[in-house]
């Protein structure tokens, strides 16, 4: 698994919750719950540095210092 810091907010447009990565531009998913949620951005996240890799594009580093949980 991946330390990027992950984002989920409800979304009543979107009738579910969102989960964006902020370092990874473009890198979201959704889902029911917030747990299926943060595991669908995480799978997006394993999805976008494999992309990003087979590309030769640069891979931004994880900013550990923002690492949390808000509820």
């Amino acid at each position: 698994m991946h330390k990027y810091e992950i984002s989920i907010f409800w979304s009543e447009e979107d009738g579910a919750f969102l989960a964006e990565a902020p370092a990874l531009p473009g890198c979201m998913a959704h889902g029911e719950s917030q747990e299926t949620a943060l595991a669908n951005c995480q799978a997006a996240i394993d999805l976008w540095i494999a992309t990003a890799r087979d590309l030769g594009r640069l891979i931004p580093k994880p900013d550990s210092r923002r690492l949390g949980v808000a509820r």
